[in-house]
């Protein structure tokens, strides 16, 4: 590859990252509150079982979102599914 190949492609990666800049910052908010919601619900299932609604309501956060948090923790095996509590699982932390 010439150096002006690579000069034309740098240029190319700069005008893209430019024109798409923010996006890539919307994606990166994104994520961080995803590891923030994560975060809490960890520290909430530290103390214990709890349904998807105790936790919704502990954080703050909707019940569907909470499950498929906590659906990505259990594909993760960082989370269990308890007993049954009513109509409801308790999730568990796993032991590290």
């Amino acid at each position: 590859m010439s150096e002006k190949e690579k000069n034309e492609k740098k240029e190319a990666l700069k005008t893209l990252r430019k024109t798409r800049s923010n996006r890539i910052e919307q994606v990166r908010q994104m994520n961080k509150d995803q590891t923030g919601d994560i975060r809490n619900i960890s520290e909430q299932l530290q103390s214990g079982g709890k349904t998807v609604p105790e936790i919704a309501a502990a954080v703050s956060i909707p019940t569907s979102q909470v499950m498929l948090i906590v659906a990505g923790l259990m594909e993760y095996g960082l989370v269990v599914e308890g007993a049954k509590d009513g109509n409801y699982f308790k999730y568990e932390l796993v032991p590290q």
